[in-house]
């Protein structure tokens, strides 16, 4: 089985990650689990299935490695550009990441969950470096905050793989289409 980078991240419906001072208070479900689909997505699952995790220095800040339960045996990478300092076992990459990130794909290991802002994953989608994209919708907008997504990248053909709803959260995961030729 081939490794992937897998985008996994929430946004409001009008696609921010995080509001303008980096809070997450907002990514909650509607308090109606009428429409939830059986299973339920599971996060640990998927936390279960990646070994590394590459995140920008700006969600590292935000979060910490506390947004995931199971961190022992993971690699942690923040990416920056500038030295900052980081609680083991998370470690600074800078340069080229997505290039240490598609060499690190080829080695042996689980899959690699990228894990971040624009900053971060503008680069990738540029490169057409991810293989698969896990968005939670969250039942808000925001109106103003950090997006998820920057303009100026080609178009990338995705496949929706699977849905689920959650509270009102609606979770797709796409699978890049690889372009022929």
């Amino acid at each position: 089985m081939d490794r992937k980078v897998i985008l996994n991240l929430a946004v409001s419906l009008d696609g921010y990650i995080c509001d303008c001072d980096g809070g997450f208070e907002w990514i909650r479900g509607q308090g109606d689990r009428s429409l939830d689909t059986q299973p339920l997505y599971d996060i640990e699952e998927f936390a279960r299935q990646i070994d590394v995790v590459v995140m920008g220095r700006k969600a590292y800040a935000d979060c910490g490695l506390d947004f995931i339960k199971e961190a022992a045996g993971k690699q942690f990478w923040v990416a920056s550009s500038q030295k900052i300092s980081l609680d083991p076992p998370a470690v600074r990459v800078s340069g080229d990441v997505v290039a240490q990130v598609l060499a690190l794909k080829q080695q042996p290991g689980k899959d690699i969950w990228l894990f971040g802002g624009a900053g971060l994953t503008q680069p990738f989608i540029q490169a057409d470096a991810v293989d698969e994209y896990i968005i939670g919708i969250i039942p808000i907008l925001l109106g103003r905050g950090r997006r998820l997504f920057q303009a100026d990248f080609a178009s990338i053909p995705l496949h929706l793989e699977q849905t689920w709803i959650d509270d009102g959260i609606v979770i797709l995961r796409y699978r890049r289409e690889r372009k022929s030729g």
